[in-house]
């Protein structure tokens, strides 16, 4: 596997991207009405919620998330995989797939659509930690040599997936859409049952005390650990080192303060500021 980034509209993208995929994703690809859509930026808690969905669509059964790996639950519409997976394979119910796309690369159908879009945020503080760890373990990753080094490329928006700022910033543009729900990986945490209803009423599923009740056991971080379908133990060592850590952490809010030094949080907090001041700052339910 090449070591390169693949670039597009110049935005960096993980080498098994292809501009080919990419240019089909945004120009080609249809979306439904009735397909479910998780976007996100890398590392805001992605995987967490597919398996919150996943569990959701089987009422709490964990059959289904223990027997299918996490990607073919929900294909990233991006990849060469993905979009044979959503165009041979038949699914029940609405299609459920995932992006980390920028608003701009999606695909153009989507706008045209009824689908339904849940956009998961997190504390970009807590993002760049995530994705310095992750660069350890993943091979498509260049790997940071410090998390200096990793803090520099974020601010400056030369990681895969381009600026959190510009992909927030353009996502959050949907904000009031009926068919646009935003969630937080701080809320989730806070509230995991309340969420998880949040997602039941938003796709229009009704599940009973009990089965919500599995739904949070099953998807619970020590649990996706154990689930060798959710923990990425069976991705070939072509793509995953795990012997260099996990791609499922710690799974929590606030470790940014454990590796930003003081003047790297004063300069990302003035940075935030000057990028984010048009928004609603309690769209950003987090500690700075």
């Amino acid at each position: 596997m090449s070591s390169e980034y693949t670039e597009f509209e110049g935005i960096l993208f993980y080498p098994f991207y292809s501009v080919k995929n990419l240019k089909f994703c945004q120009e080609e690809f249809m979306v439904k009405d009735t397909d479910v859509i998780l976007v996100t930026y890398p590392k805001s808690g992605t995987h967490w919620v597919i398996e919150i969905v996943s569990l959701i669509r089987s009422k709490g059964d964990n059959t289904w998330v223990q027997s299918i790996p996490i990607w073919n639950r929900s294909p990233w519409i991006e990849t060469d995989q993905g979009q044979l997976l959503l165009s041979k394979k038949e699914q029940n119910g609405p299609r459920f797939y995932s992006s980390h796309l920028p608003i701009q690369l999606f695909p153009k159908s989507y706008f045209h659509s009824k689908a339904k879009i849940i956009y998961i945020m997190r504390n970009p503080k807590d993002v760049v930690v995530s994705l310095y760890y992750f660069s350890k373990v993943a091979k498509f990753f260049h790997t940071a040599e410090s998390f200096s080094q990793m803090f520099e490329k974020f601010t400056q928006g030369t990681v895969p997936f381009g600026s959190w700022f510009d992909h927030t910033c353009g996502w959050l543009s949907l904000r009031e859409k009926e068919n646009f729900l935003i969630l937080t990986y701080e809320e989730l945490l806070q509230d995991l049952w309340g969420n998880v209803e949040k997602i039941c009423h938003f796709l229009g599923t009704k599940l009973t005390e009990e089965e919500i009740n599995l739904v949070i056991k099953n998807a619970s971080l020590s649990a996706m650990k154990a689930n060798k379908m959710s923990n990425y133990s069976v991705v070939s060592d072509e793509f995953i080192d795990l012997s260099q850590g996990s791609v499922l952490r710690k799974g929590i809010a606030g470790d940014w303060k454990n590796h930003f030094t003081v003047a790297q949080s004063e300069a990302f907090d003035k940075l935030f500021q000057e990028r984010m001041a048009e928004l609603d700052q309690r769209l950003f339910p987090w500690e700075q």
